[in-house]
């Protein structure tokens, strides 16, 4: 049933997905548990709608973690890495030694040998970055001290991976009868090359591959992301973006390191580009989609027929290995100073198997390091903990942080977690485009010590703001993505300067969509966005030759001779009449011949204002500024 080609595969993965994860949102339980559930039900073991070739989606769903990577290093900064330095080692060093030589000690208690053990303790001492990510994430709780610091250890986990990659092989105990055993994820036979190489050649040419990433990353990215902005394709923005990523994924597949840790370290480089928002943006839906697979291949991969032959021995290894990471786990946090609120978040988001599991028990039985019948119910044994990470963050969630959590949380949700996401204050302004409008209202802000994020789509405008010291972005502003990168929901003002009015309608309809309690400020070109934007519930708009047309006028009676006190008045007059008509007819809608006759009438109305402000101006004996006077703003007048 099962064999229907690619659209068959891609339609009952989709359908899954789109049932199960809006039911478990529903439940509270989380997109992840949707996901893993709908692969267990479409799986080989239940409905049966997916076969075996879960493997090899496996390996292309794996890509997402990759690029969830590459997206988490866009948001850090190299001093925020090395600010991490002191969980990344201490942290993440000690509970990978630690529950690998326990691990160890279980298994040789149990009659492996000491090399066997030792390779067990190495593969199941490892995490799922992708579960513990994307749970911690969704839930908000990334920049609490228990999510920075379980992003630490699973980033010295990645590191890793490096090593214990080099080690297994060396613990082979025999077995040839393992050579016909597969399990996917192979991208480790691409580094075969390096072993002809003496090992300093090796070194070398892995120091310089990552050395390359930081100088290409650094020096040539950024002129080459602005050349492709400069032809306004997006998707030929989102190209570039995904050959970013499979290139490097690439490139460190073939020097047998992690790829994971090359887009990492990639996305840290480009971290200060004024690209990053951009990049995330492309992204982002690629990730969500390669992640969301990932999980349902897990789900789907968990042998039930291995379970059924022996549940009370899957259930005790289950147990023990969460029990045996949690109880280390708190312990490496309790030495570390943590919180008891964030020990408990930091020991439930950790305790489980890791998807490199899958790759590092099919390397070691290709190596003669396992012996498939091994492997098979520990495969089972790390789904399943894996399966069960989102429940676990659930209870400590609803049962026990409100218990034992509740000051930390209110902290959490106060500044501190602000500042962790780089927003300093919530008063913090968004001016979308930087050009002629918006440069002058954003030199303006910035001189009265009012600092905002900008974003403009013309990347020469971009760098050469960038050159200025002023903190802009590439990016289109009326894209969700884009705006919620900049902070708009900790953000009060939104000021839309750009010149497009099509553009200006749009950005506004997704902040007002999105972010209902952000104020925004409109630039309008004319009475059709104007009226648009009132429409929408816009106050604030400020069409863009009026001022000027004004100001042109107020200099032009004063030529001709009329005192300027008066023709200042009459300016305010005219103005306040204007944007008061503006306003009237937005009410009209689009009934033009309606629209036609009240504009008929507001200009005869306007007509006879003036004319009674020009009596009423005569009759005051007030002799006012003379005709010299140049009026530079509204009540400050210079000579």
């Amino acid at each position: 049933m099962h064999e229907g080609g690619f659209l068959y595969q891609a339609f009952v993965y989709l359908t899954a997905a789109v049932v199960s994860v809006p039911i478990a949102k529903k439940l509270g339980l989380g997109s992840v548990l949707g996901y893993l559930v709908a692969g267990i039900v479409i799986g080989p073991f239940a409905l049966g709608l997916i076969g075996h070739e879960g493997a090899g989606v496996m390996e292309f769903a794996e890509f997402g973690i990759i690029m969830m990577l590459f997206l988490i290093g866009l948001e850090l900064e190299p001093k925020m890495i090395w600010r991490l330095k002191r969980s990344i080692l201490g942290m993440g060093g000690a509970q990978v030694v630690v529950s690998a030589l326990l691990i160890t000690a279980v298994a040789m208690l149990s009659g492996y040998a000491w090399q066997t053990g030792l390779a067990l303790g190495l593969v199941l001492a490892l995490s799922s970055t992708a579960i513990v990510l994307q749970s911690l994430q969704e839930k908000g709780l990334l920049k609490t001290d228990g999510g920075k610091n379980s992003f630490s250890v699973l980033l010295f986990q990645d590191i890793a991976i490096i090593p214990i990659l080099a080690l297994l092989p060396l613990l082979a105990v025999g077995g040839d009868d393992a050579a016909g055993y597969h399990g996917g994820g192979g991208h480790h036979g691409a580094a075969e090359w390096l072993e002809a190489l003496p090992i300093w050649g090796q070194a070398g040419v892995v120091l310089g591959v990552v050395a390359g990433i930081v100088l290409v990353g650094h020096y040539l990215l950024n002129p080459v992301f602005g050349f492709i902005a400069r032809t306004r394709l997006r998707e030929l923005f989102t190209a570039a973006a995904l050959l970013l990523v499979v290139g490097v994924t690439i490139l460190m597949g073939m020097v047998g390191l992690s790829p994971a840790l090359g887009t990492f370290l990639a996305g840290v480089v480009l971290a200060q580009s004024e690209y990053r928002h951009e990049l995330e943006t492309n992204i982002e839906p690629f990730k969500g989609l390669l992640l969301g697979l990932f999980f349902i291949a897990v789900g789907a991969s968990i042998d039930f027929h291995v379970i059924a032959a022996s549940p009370l021995v899957i259930f005790q290894l289950v147990v023990g290995l969460i029990a045996l990471k949690f109880i280390v786990l708190v312990l490496v946090a309790r030495i570390f100073s943590m919180s008891f609120d964030n020990i408990l978040l930091f020991g439930f988001a950790l305790a489980q198997g890791g998807e490199f599991a899958f790759v590092l028990f099919s390397f070691g039985v290709q190596n003669g390091v396992f012996e498939p019948v091994l492997v098979k119910p520990m495969i089972a044994v790390v789904a399943i903990t894996m399966g069960l990470t989102p429940m676990f963050l659930l209870f400590n969630e609803k049962v026990l942080q409100p218990r034992f959590g509740t000051k930390e949380q209110e902290r959490t949700s106060s500044d501190d977690t602000l500042r962790g996401q780089g927003i300093e204050e919530q008063g913090k302004v968004i001016i979308a485009g930087f050009g002629r409008v918006g440069s002058t209202v954003g030199r303006f802000m910035q001189a009265n010590d009012e600092s905002a994020t900008y974003l403009d789509i013309d990347p020469d405008n971009v760098d050469l703001l960038r050159k200025l010291g002023l903190d802009v972005y590439y990016g289109d502003a009326s894209r969700y993505e884009l705006l919620h990168a900049a902070g708009a929901e900790q953000a009060s003002l939104l000021i839309i300067a750009v010149d497009d009015p099509e553009k200006t309608v749009a950005i506004a309809r997704t902040a007002m969509k999105h972010f209902p309690r952000l104020k925004i400020i409109a630039r309008t070109a004319g009475l059709g966005d104007s009226h648009e934007l009132i429409g929408m519930g816009i106050d604030h708009i400020y069409p863009e030759t009026l001022d000027t047309a004004l100001r042109i006028g107020v200099d032009a009676l004063a030529i001709l001779g009329h005192r300027r006190y008066h023709a200042v008045r009459a300016m305010h007059t005219f103005r306040r009449h204007e944007e008061r008509h503006i306003h009237e007819l937005a009410k009209l809608g689009h009934d033009r011949k309606e629209l036609i006759r009240e504009a008929k009438k507001r200009i005869e109305d306007l007509e006879e204002l003036m004319l009674a402000e020009k009596r009423d101006m005569h009759s005051d004996k007030e002799l006012g500024w003379d005709a010299s006077g140049h009026i530079s703003d509204e009540g400050h007048m210079r000579e």
